[in-house]
């Protein structure tokens, strides 16, 4: 299923520059290189970039509204009002109300928090929640990582008497809900210096407000940002500004002292013994937490991440991963669904998008799913299934092309929809599905050219075996944490074969452990994992020579760490004349 890739290798620093850089901090021209491909081009940036200093971070007070937010959350406590955490079911809404929620619970008895129900209610602020908020005598609704479309809800919720503080990082609309705050750094009127912040992270800048305003010591604050180091990774927002010191030092709280709903995961996900990276925190910690949301209810999760009883977040824990398990079954099922739908649809080779949709599917996975397509296929995907009467789904793209406005163009045919450029949610009635599938494969079509329905690996710089030594990896090791904006460096090595050890592994034996050797180095060898590409082993087992390119990790083995390299592609060396 393995697409094509083309591989960019992107031109190297200005050689002068990269020379000097190499000078002043004593390193190899490769990483110089590569601190010049990040914009950092001298010792003060670079000492900036390789020392995190949480004295950096920005002054919360200027974010617009922020001392409005403050002064209505300061009234609140003073006066013990009910307040109640709003939240999405997300790993971003999760761990936002859990901070929220840990940090307020110090200063106020009166206090709750409310996940709407993937199924039952949908993303966001509901009519269903404020009712519910009206019900118990809640004054105050602090949402965080939603919010920020809801215009009518949040009317609706001041006509009850309920106050709105809304803490998002989402794109608003021209209008803004009549909230007492509005705390968004992409809001047009706010000038705040980073606006690429989690939920979660906006969130922390409320509490770190609150915090200063009260003459509260920040290092009362810094134990909540193992919460936002887990937000910054599941939600693939940029690693770099305020987000990279925010990463960095959660990180280390993470590997240190996390919270105890943190700990039980990590202990789930056979972390204990490893140094916690971003990846860890996406493919292993994020998705254990998403499945509350997916298979039963995000509330879980905040149950976990708030527990303060080492058993208890054991308990939830291991009940947290029983539904992961779950959601990994059903997304596999589903996923060997769609792929067949799609290889027996006719006419599919002519088209530019995929779109699936079977009433049966579990709306929790339909995302993932859609991720997995674009993997397979590269195209822009939808994945749809029904719930409440409605079809309903999710879409994925790809690099470069605007889903969020293709959908947009469809939308006579759509209840509502929401996300981005790369990922959205929709939602419609049935007899406007074929109009919709034939509008959107039409504007598709029309839009995206061919080079974009080629998968690109970009690579940072050509690296030979031997430069990789235990120096230029501890060096290599201080560009963490990685993640968009700040992704793993990716080096290509030419002309190498494995030792005649390598071998298939995986379930479906559709990975490969190999044992590498750079041709002019042949009693060197180097171990990588070559994830989905088993097709070359036959080529590789009996010595032909091949193209790499990779990134360079660590592996742990019974405790022990080892230099890996992790292969993004591999191309047979016949293949490149």
């Amino acid at each position: 299923m393995a697409v094509e890739r083309k591989w960019i290798v992107k031109e190297p620093g200005n050689p002068a520059l990269v020379r000097q850089l190499s000078a002043e901090l004593g390193i190899d021209h490769v990483l110089a290189n590569l601190l010049i491909q990040r914009n950092i081009k001298s010792y003060e940036e670079a000492r900036e970039f390789f020392r995190p200093d949480l004295s950096r971070l920005h002054d919360p007070f200027l974010m617009t509204d922020m001392e409005k937010a403050v002064e209505r959350l300061d009234k609140a406590i003073k006066s013990q009002e009910h307040i109640l955490i709003y939240g999405d079911y997300d790993v971003d809404g999760t761990t936002a109300v859990a901070l929220m929620y840990t940090f307020l619970k110090r200063f106020n008895s009166h206090l709750e928090y409310y996940i709407p129900d993937r199924y039952d209610e949908g993303y966001g602020v509901s009519y269903k929640g404020i009712d519910w908020a009206v019900e118990n005598g809640y004054t105050l609704i602090i949402s965080l990582d939603c919010g920020i479309k809801a215009v009518e809800k949040v009317k609706y919720a001041a006509e009850k008497g309920i106050d709105f503080i809304i803490c998002d990082h989402h794109l608003p609309d021209e209008v803004l809900p009549p909230a007492v705050a509005v705390l968004d750094p992409k809001r047009e009127d706010c000038k705040y210096p980073f606006d690429d912040l989690s939920g979660c992270g906006v969130g922390f800048k409320l509490v770190q407000g609150y915090a200063q305003y009260k003459s509260i010591p920040f290092d009362e604050v810094t134990p909540l940002l193992d919460l936002v180091s887990v937000s910054i990774a599941a939600d693939l927002v940029s690693v770099t500004g305020e987000n990279r010191i925010l990463a960095h030092y959660g990180l280390q709280r993470l590997n240190e002292s996390p919270c105890k709903g943190l700990l039980s995961v990590i202990k789930l996900s056979g972390l204990e013994n490893h140094k916690i990276t971003i990846d860890d925190v996406v493919f292993k910690i994020g998705p254990r937490i998403n499945a509350a949301g997916r298979m039963e209810s995000g509330r879980t999760a905040v149950d976990l991440l708030i527990c303060r009883n080492e058993e208890d977040a054991k308990n939830i824990g291991v009940s947290i991963n029983e539904h992961n398990n779950e959601r990994k079954s059903i997304d596999r099922e589903i996923t060997f669904e769609a792929i067949n739908m799609v290889k027996n649809s006719p006419g599919f080779a002519s088209k530019k998008s995929t779109i699936v949709y079977n009433p049966q599917w579990h709306k929790g996975v339909v995302g993932i799913v859609a991720s997995r397509l674009v993997e397979a296929y590269y195209r822009p995907t939808i994945v749809l299934t029904q719930s409440n009467g409605f079809i309903t789904g999710s879409a994925r793209s790809i690099t470069g092309f605007d889903l969020y406005t293709a959908i947009e163009h469809c939308s006579e045919y759509l209840e509502n929809f929401g996300g981005h450029m790369y990922a959205a949610g929709l939602t419609m009635k049935e007899e406007n599905l074929e109009a919709f599938c034939a509008k959107f494969e039409a504007y598709v079509a029309a839009k995206i050219t061919d080079e974009l329905l080629v998968p690109l690996v970009n690579i940072d710089s050509y690296l030979d075996f031997k430069q990789i030594t235990p120096k230029f990896f501890r060096l290599l090791k201080q560009f963490q944490p990685f993640g968009p904006g700040n992704q793993s460096p990716v080096f290509i090595t030419e002309n190498v074969y494995d030792n005649g050890n390598g071998r298939k592994v995986g379930s479906d034996n559709g990975h490969m452990k190999l044992e590498l050797i750079q041709e002019d180095e042949p009693y060197r060898h180097i171990s990588a994992i070559a994830f989905n590409r088993s097709e070359h082993f036959e080529h590789l087992h009996v010595g032909n020579p091949v193209d790499v390119c990779y990134s360079i990790a660590e592996n742990y083995y019974r405790g022990i760490a080892n230099i890996q390299l992790r292969v993004k592609d591999i191309k047979i060396r016949e293949d490149l004349f």
